[in-house]
């Protein structure tokens, strides 16, 4: 399955990708953002590429790798997790590398998604943790029509401290 607004397109997972995605996954400067907490071998990205079958109602996740249009490479992803199709709601994250921020990739990348999600997929709602000091993630969703609607109090460890998330929700 391939979706395209004609600058990024989003594509499953392949092999090719799969030492962009060891750089991305072990970078540790990431991590408080995600949920990663230890390094992934290219063993295990490329086993996970293998298995990837692209079935949100079996797996509760979907995973898009963003790429430009003409251009080839992945310049991030796009996830959306913790699907729940009785109640056709779930979560959505995206990174996008940081030589390919500030051209709305991301932006792009969340509009394809929101639709995919509420034309293919049949959802009502997405939703997004972001942690309070991420204000780039914090704009990226309120302008992509993601509205904030609830605070969790120290949801996030970073080291020794706790830092609280924001909830973002859009209805499709």
């Amino acid at each position: 399955m391939t979706l395209s607004d004609g600058t990024i397109t989003l594509r499953a997972p392949e092999p090719s990708d799969i030492d962009r995605l060891y750089i991305w996954e072990n970078d540790m400067s990431l991590w408080p953002f995600g949920s990663a907490a230890t390094p992934l071998s290219r063993h295990m990205l490329s086993e996970y590429i293998a298995a990837y079958d692209g079935d949100i109602f079996s797996s509760g996740q979907l995973r898009f790798v963003i790429e430009l249009c003409g251009k080839g490479g992945a310049v991030g992803t796009i996830d959306i997790t913790h699907f729940e199709p009785r109640d056709r709601h779930a979560r959505i994250g995206v990174f996008v590398e940081p030589a390919s921020r500030r051209a709305c990739i991301a932006r792009r990348a969340i509009a394809l998604v929101m639709a995919y999600a509420r034309d293919v997929l049949g959802m009502h709602m997405l939703m997004a943790l972001v942690a309070d000091d991420n204000e780039p993630s914090r704009r990226l969703f309120a302008t992509s029509g993601f509205n904030s609607c609830g605070r969790v109090r120290s949801y996030l460890r970073r080291g020794r401290s706790y830092h609280d998330i924001i909830i973002y929700q859009v209805l499709l």
